[in-house]
């Protein structure tokens, strides 16, 4: 947090500005008390959680907050604000865990859950297009109930929206078979930063310079604000079958993994916990007694393949040395696969978070290993646990649980901090990369220049080009921040620019 924050705006400035928004969205659809805006204040960033435990806001109000019903409003929002110099926050429904929604200048928030339809199901192209604001698990299941899946299943989805997946690139429980969001995008609307509305039309493939969704996708809002989607249409599996695995070692599962993944295996669902975390789960079960590491497998789609499939997979994991056992871990999984306990754990006063990372097989094993010891050092009291849950034929995602238990928020804030260092510097030591799924929002901003090298510059030469007023969710994605901003997580390892 820092001690100075932004100005606020006069009060006739204030009441000009809500006229201005009250004339495109209605006055029913301006939030300007302050209790309206305070759930606005900040997402599920933890430690924005640990500050609001403490009566504090990790950034600032949101000056107004806007709750647009159609993309013509969102374009009419955008043209105002750039006329009158305003910055504006795109916001889905706040289960971001990086701040990215966070307000830390004087921003204006543009709520798009009134954007909740689906526009059209197109089972012949296998697509579906919907509208940005609606909930994730509203989406899905208006898909099943017609036979069909985007097959995109992120913890989150019953807290989500769809526009706020594709804005921090996000991943599914089943990206193993059916990738992340950035595979399942074949078209997009957007109203980029000068008003100006875009379509990228749905097709199968193009060859017409690069690509100017992925652009969009995975920028969190600081290029434009997503108003409509197009993805991918799944038929719902005939056929859907889970398997329980016990291994010798992690090192064991995590070559099986790659082995799945390279012999061209496409299972449904794929979780390898360390010992940790198979501990929790695996109490009394006889086969865990000399093979503690557990691994989930979900096979799935038409027979005859997924019997050949998870035949071919099984011979791989005897190979390691792993046997089956018994369902319960896979249905307690099933069970509680969208069920984020983390709320838990922060009321019960711990200081609760996750990291999420990417590496290579290769470098898996050993990163984990040191990001282990680095943690403990830190603190010997954390609890330190892992699970590879979305694995591709080149590396996989290492998802971690880090938890100091109730303390002052003195002493536990710089510990937080310096496990978040050291996770996100390890990663980058053993050429990961320091994001699979959250994204960056503001707390990543550290390590970004390390990431992304020469082209952190590109990056915001485009965002200068785009939105030279900077009026677009700033501060975000290592980006400039604009004069006197807060800067949320003080005890990051580096700075964010300021606007010179």
């Amino acid at each position: 947090m820092s001690s100075s924050q932004p100005q606020s705006p006069a009060p006739a400035a204030l009441s000009a500005l809500q006229a201005e928004f009250t004339s495109i969205v209605g006055a029913e659809n301006v939030l300007s008390d302050e209790a309206g805006r305070r759930p606005y204040a900040h997402d599920r960033l933890p430690f924005a959680n640990f500050c609001e435990r403490q009566d504090k806001l990790a950034g600032v109000l949101p000056r107004l907050v806007l709750r647009p019903g159609t993309a013509d409003e969102v374009q009419a929002i955008v043209k105002t604000a750039r006329r009158l110099g305003v910055q504006l926050i795109p916001f889905g429904n706040g289960s971001g865990v990086l701040g990215g929604a966070i307000p830390v200048s004087a921003e204006v928030t543009v709520d798009l859950r009134r954007l909740d339809q689906i526009v059209s199901v197109d089972p012949g192209n296998a697509m579906v297009t919907v509208q940005a604001g609606m909930n994730g698990a509203a989406f899905e299941a208006e898909l099943n109930a017609q036979g069909y899946s985007t097959g995109h299943l992120p913890q989150s989805i019953e807290i989500s929206t769809v526009g706020g997946w594709a804005a921090c690139r996000g991943g599914g429980q089943a990206s193993s078979r059916y990738g992340k969001i950035e595979d399942m995008i074949v078209g997009l609307k957007a109203v980029l930063p000068d008003g100006t509305a875009i379509n990228i039309r749905p097709v199968a493939r193009r060859a017409t310079g690069p690509s100017i969704r992925d652009i969009l996708v995975g920028s969190e809002g600081t290029l434009g604000i997503i108003t409509e989607i197009t993805m991918r249409l799944w038929k719902l599996p005939e056929v859907e079958r889970g398997v329980v695995l016990a291994f010798p070692t992690e090192a064991a599962a995590l070559d099986a993994a790659r082995d799945v993944m390279q012999a061209e295996l496409r299972p449904l669902v794929a979780r390898i916990y360390d010992a940790q975390e198979s501990r929790e789960r695996t109490e009394n079960m006889p086969e865990f007694q000399s093979r503690p590491i557990l691994a989930v497998y979900v096979f799935a789609g038409r027979e005859p393949m997924v019997t050949t499939e998870q035949q071919m997979a099984m011979e791989i994991f005897g190979s390691y040395g792993a046997v089956e056992a018994g369902q319960e871990p896979y249905e307690h999984w099933r069970k509680n696969r969208y069920v984020a306990f983390s709320a838990q754990w922060q009321k019960a006063g711990y200081f609760n978070d996750t990291i999420e990372i990417t590496g290579n097989w290769s470098a898996l094993p050993a990163m984990f290993e040191a990001m282990g010891k680095a943690v403990r050092e830190i603190c010997p009291e954390v609890h330190f646990g892992a699970h590879w849950s979305h694995i591709y034929p080149e590396g996989a995602c290492q998802y971690m649980t880090i938890r100091l238990p109730p303390m002052d928020h003195e002493k536990a804030l710089p510990l937080h901090a310096q496990m978040w260092q050291a996770i996100e510097n390890l990663t980058l030591e053993h050429g990961g990369s320091i994001a699979h799924h959250h994204g960056v929002g503001v707390f990543r901003n550290g390590w970004i220049e390390r990431e992304l090298g020469g082209a952190l510059p590109m990056l915001q030469q485009i965002k200068d080009a785009l939105d030279p007023g900077n009026l677009m969710n700033p501060g975000k994605l290592g980006l400039r921040l604009p004069e006197g901003a807060v800067v949320v997580g003080q005890l990051n390892p580096a700075t964010p620019r300021q606007e010179s």
